[in-house]
């Protein structure tokens, strides 16, 4: 791992931090944490890659995978569920086989998962969009227990999808337009119980909303794509922090650790020239943040009821 000091790329508090020894990413995306294992999982989704590093280990391993995936939920210690651009599928821990599980949009073949999180309730929210980012090409989903529901529709880049710790409130953005969302869950389904209200408005913080998790507190830490800085605001919508990170295109954090008082970053090169790579040398690789708060825990998908 490479040392870093905070605060090169974007104004805001300073933090120690550490860079990964792993491969930058093209589109670094989907932090988790599974406690059981003690291993952080994250994917370069344009790579077709899935990072895993146990917290005991310096080694980050690189599983190749066959498909672009943007999302992996723990169903059980052997078992895990992706999100890909061809559905969501049950991954074998140990050998990496991939089954398909439950198509998503099995007839948009221009479409692939993006940003997501699971619910306290087992329920994943899983977002789509448009390879190419067109707009309103995307939506928001539910999946729990094999059941698919189509929540949001004509969303280009869902993002910052995340829930209070006690389930019954949600989060969720679209990059392309810049707001982000709050709205109140049912926290046995995980199932919205009324409409979306702006929680974050568009353009008030620079850069994009781009993915988010909530602390202990309830806080929800948001990635600013574009600005370097992932932006903190309290569950009632007051801005709380701005903590820099040495990468200009921050996409996604998430606690993890044995005291789930580190901050992983995946962050991206996508969009970059030749020129702007140069100027920006960290960006695509992967950080951890020591952040000064406690997260939660990752709930387990729940495939079956």
């Amino acid at each position: 791992m490479q040392d870093e000091a905070n605060g090169t790329k974007g104004a805001g508090d300073a933090a120690p931090l550490h860079i990964l020894e792993a491969p930058a990413c093209h589109l670094g995306e989907g932090p988790t944490y599974d406690p059981a294992s003690d291993t952080a999982w994250w994917f370069d989704i344009l790579g077709k890659r899935l990072f895993e590093k146990p917290s005991a280990s310096p080694e980050v391993r690189v599983h190749d995978l066959p498909l672009m995936a943007s999302q992996l939920c723990t169903v059980d210690d052997r078992t895990q569920l992706l999100a890909t651009e061809k559905g969501l599928h049950v991954r074998d821990v140990a050998s990496g086989r991939l089954t398909p599980h439950t198509a998503l949009e099995a007839d948009e073949s221009d479409t692939r998962s993006n940003d997501g999180r699971v619910h306290p309730s087992g329920a994943l929210w899983i977002g789509t969009m448009g390879r190419k980012a067109e707009m309103g090409r995307g939506s928001i989903y539910w999946f729990r227990g094999g059941e698919l529901r189509r929540l949001y529709a004509s969303v280009s880049i869902p993002n910052a999808i995340c829930f209070s710790p006690d389930g019954t409130v949600g989060y969720f953005a679209d990059t392309a337009r810049g707001d982000i969302h709050r709205v109140p869950l049912d926290p046995e389904t995980g199932l919205p119980s009324g409409e979306p209200a702006v929680f974050v408005p568009a353009g008030a913080f620079g850069g994009g909303p781009d993915g988010a998790v909530t602390d202990a507190e309830g806080n929800v830490w948001n990635a600013r794509w574009g600005a370097g800085r992932i932006e903190v605001f309290s569950p009632d919508g007051r801005h709380l922090r701005s903590l820099a990170v040495p990468a200009r295109q921050p996409s996604c954090p998430a606690f993890i650790g044995r005291h789930l008082d580190q901050l992983l970053v995946t962050t991206a090169y996508e969009g970059m020239d030749d020129a702007e790579r140069a100027a920006d040398p960290h960006a695509g690789r992967t950080l951890i943040v020591q952040a000064g708060a406690k997260g939660v825990a990752e709930p387990r998908v729940r495939l079956a009821l």
